[in-house]
């Protein structure tokens, strides 16, 4: 099956400037994040940014590279840019990979790759995974989503959705969740011709509240398929404290190939 990665590549992080090219085991964070998606057999990986630096260092270590719009507000608007400039067809499948992702394993891009071809009426694809700890439901860092019994996605929240009136309380003192609650995975694939779309709709009210831009697909009418992640995935760096994580599994994995 066809299709392709770009990695939105952003420098001026607020909580950590310079993300993409801060150092883990003497590379740069973006490297893993790039060489995880060459992994996944997608026939083109390309490194989206608008930050001269990041692209130096990218085409030093081989990747492929695409200057974008510094004006981007979104990592969603900087992938459609790429797509518009490289001509991608209407149907073609663009997944996208956070740059701050170094963990992230190759099987799952190629999941929602796969999820999103074998659902011709989605425009976009995502990926969910069970909760079993009952504080990540009420934490609004971590999104919720809600399906219907063919998988496709009836909400996205940082509230907890669905929410068991007579419930809950109780599972937070007997240490365990009384109803079925999926955590969202922020990663994407999109079919091409949708995201020229997209980027022309305006936001829209519960994008605004929620903070969360897959709504607006939702809200114009748009169909999102979510499958359940076929492997466990880590999580990404944002603060140094992830930094040192990501470092730690990142020695561990390689003492145990050794």
């Amino acid at each position: 099956m066809r299709f392709r990665v770009v990695i939105p590549a952003r420098y001026g992080a607020t909580r950590l400037p310079g993300k993409p090219l801060r150092p883990l085991l003497g590379r740069p964070l973006v490297q893993y994040v790039y060489e995880n998606a060459l992994a996944s057999g997608a026939e083109r990986v390309v490194i989206a940014t608008d930050n001269e630096r990041i692209r130096q260092t990218a085409e030093a270590f081989g990747a492929q590279v695409c200057m974008t719009s510094p004006e981007h507000r979104s990592g969603t608007d900087r992938i459609a840019e790429v797509a518009a400039l490289e001509g991608y067809a209407a149907d073609d499948i663009v997944v996208n990979v956070q740059g701050d992702e170094p963990l992230l394993p190759p099987a799952l891009i190629r999941q929602v790759a796969e999820d999103l071809a074998a659902h011709p009426a989605a425009a976009i694809a995502t990926l969910c995974a069970p909760i079993s700890d009952p504080e990540q439901v009420f934490n609004p860092n971590a999104v919720k989503v809600v399906t219907d019994q063919q998988g496709y996605a009836l909400y996205f929240s940082r509230a907890p959705i669905p929410y068991d009136r007579d419930g809950f309380g109780a599972p937070l003192r007997r240490g365990g969740l009384a109803g079925d609650h999926m955590l969202h995975i922020g990663l994407y694939a999109y079919r091409a011709g949708f995201l020229q779309e997209y980027v022309r709709r305006a936001p829209c009210p519960l994008e605004q509240l929620e903070s969360l831009e897959q709504l607006r697909a939702l809200w114009y009418g748009h169909r999102i398929h979510v499958a359940t992640a076929a492997v466990p995935m880590e999580g990404g760096v944002d603060t140094e404290q992830d930094l040192a994580r990501v470092e730690a599994c990142l020695t561990k994995r390689s003492a145990s190939r050794d």
